[in-house]
């Protein structure tokens, strides 16, 4: 069966490999650079693995709730926005160099996702193509920085990429909020779908000079949200038909037939 909408996927998407290449990058970081008892080590390795694992998870949530997975990648968001102070912090507290945004040292780390992008676009039928490398082949490209012996080299690079993360991160989060304000939320469009599957299964059911006056849906007045048949429980004319907002109890829009 099909699903409504899709989800999972996450592997394959930019912003979570890099944050997998920054969660193993500041692993091991803080193995060599910080003492192992020191609280900063377990809250720069928290912050890393919450980048990463609220991707995920917000992937897998997508397939019942856009606002859950818009939540969870926001929740990435800023734990990569906490770990890139932390790194920065590092640097200013040792008065070690922190590069330019635009210096060559940052742009040849930034070229390294870009090569990426080039040959991903240029050749997908590639046996190393971008999207087949597996996480070590990935973390290997930027190793001559992210095993380098110097401190400052290491922080500097993995700013750099949280950096990229970041910037992909916004642009998810962007794509996120377009789409629901567009399509709604899960539960919309799951009513819109029975909604569309009755109105099939009484078209089925009708005779032919019937079938071009099945009633349509109208927007709620108040809410502009899907509106569906109901049938009036009490009142003054109980059993008869009306046009309820498909929100109830939320929305108390109605409309005569």
């Amino acid at each position: 069966m099909k699903k409504l909408r899709p989800s999972g996927g996450y592997r394959s998407s930019a912003s979570f490999q890099t944050a997998t290449i920054i969660y193993d990058a500041t692993v091991w970081f803080c193995e060599k650079f910080l003492d192992a008892r020191s609280r900063t080590v377990d809250q720069m390795v928290q912050a890393a693995r919450s980048g990463r694992q609220n991707i995920a998870e917000g992937s897998r949530c997508a397939a019942t709730s856009s606002q859950t997975e818009l939540r969870l990648v926001n929740v990435a968001r800023a734990s990569l926005e906490e770990l890139l102070l932390d790194y920065e912090d590092y640097l200013r507290h040792r008065r070690l160099p922190q590069w330019a945004p635009d210096g060559p040292e940052a742009s040849a780390v930034r070229a390294v996702a870009a090569q990426l992008r080039r040959q991903d676009r240029t050749d997908p039928t590639n046996p190393s193509n971008p999207s087949d490398l597996s996480d070590q082949q990935r973390y290997a490209l930027y190793a001559r920085w992210l095993e380098a012996e110097d401190a400052a080299l290491r922080a500097n690079a993995i700013i750099c990429l949280i950096h990229q993360a970041n910037y992909l991160l916004d642009h998810q989060i962007a794509a996120l909020e377009a789409a629901f304000i567009e399509d709604g939320g899960y539960s919309e469009q799951l009513a819109t779908e029975r909604l569309r599957q009755r109105r099939k299964e009484q078209t089925d059911r009708a005779s032919p000079t019937d079938r071009t006056d099945l009633p349509q849906p109208p927007p709620c007045p108040k809410c502009g949200g899907l509106m569906a048949l109901r049938t009036a429980k009490g009142g003054k004319n109980p059993g008869s038909q009306f046009w309820g907002c498909t929100h109830y109890p939320e929305c108390k829009g109605t409309l005569p037939i």
